[in-house]
């Protein structure tokens, strides 16, 4: 699958390591969360487009390119995705934030959304869309389809950990959308559970069980 990109690190691995284990403590899997995120999205943004400016250095003026300003937007899906916004943040300071809620259907897990707010001007904007599990798909499709619903054009997905089912079904849902993980996993259980995956990454960023 062409838009689909596992980044193979062994800083990324390493730290994944770390967040499968049952050991880890909330703290230490919120930061790895944020470390990892920050790798990914060093390798998920190497295509943005990039403006010629002028930049005097302490010998002389030197022509240089720059990202344009307010060029991305950061979406994370609620809750998990929140611990991603910073590791984004960390190399793009300045964007803007949206948020869109949602939670699995724990019967059908189907996605149902409760909640969407996003920043003026978006469907002009480079989009990333943040959850740290690529399960079933369900919810970044949802996803997707609400952003482009709303005009945008240009769509990332980032997660840290991936399903192949999950993976197949976005791409096929949306083709066109760029999709960037840090490890695939072996496949989904019979809850829909991602196998070895690392548990639920919602609670284990904000300590709810």
């Amino acid at each position: 699958m062409k838009n689909v990109t596992v980044i193979s690190h062994p800083l990324i691995s390493h730290k994944v390591a770390l967040m499968r284990d049952i050991n880890t403590n909330t703290k230490q899997f919120r930061e790895l969360v944020e470390e990892v995120t920050t790798l990914l999205t060093y390798e998920a943004f190497k295509d943005l487009p990039t403006v010629p400016v002028t930049v005097t250095t302490p010998l002389e003026r030197t022509e240089q390119q720059m990202i344009a300003e307010n060029t991305i937007a950061i979406v994370p899906i609620l809750r998990a995705g929140l611990g991603m916004v910073n590791g984004v943040h960390t190399l793009f300071p300045t964007a803007k934030v949206g948020h869109i809620g949602m939670y699995r259907d724990e019967e059908t897990c189907i996605p149902q959304e409760y909640y969407c707010k996003l920043p003026q001007g978006i469907e002009n904007k480079v989009v990333v869309v943040l959850d740290p599990m690529l399960a079933t798909g369900g919810s970044a499709i949802a996803a997707v389809d609400m952003l482009k619903a709303r005009g945008v054009k240009s769509i990332k997905c980032m997660h840290i950990i991936a399903a192949p089912e999950g993976i197949e079904k976005l791409h096929n849902a949306h083709p066109d959308v760029q999709i960037y993980c840090a490890t695939c996993d072996r496949c989904l259980n019979e809850h829909s559970y991602i196998l070895p995956g690392l548990g639920d990454a919602g609670d284990r960023l904000f300590g709810t069980k």
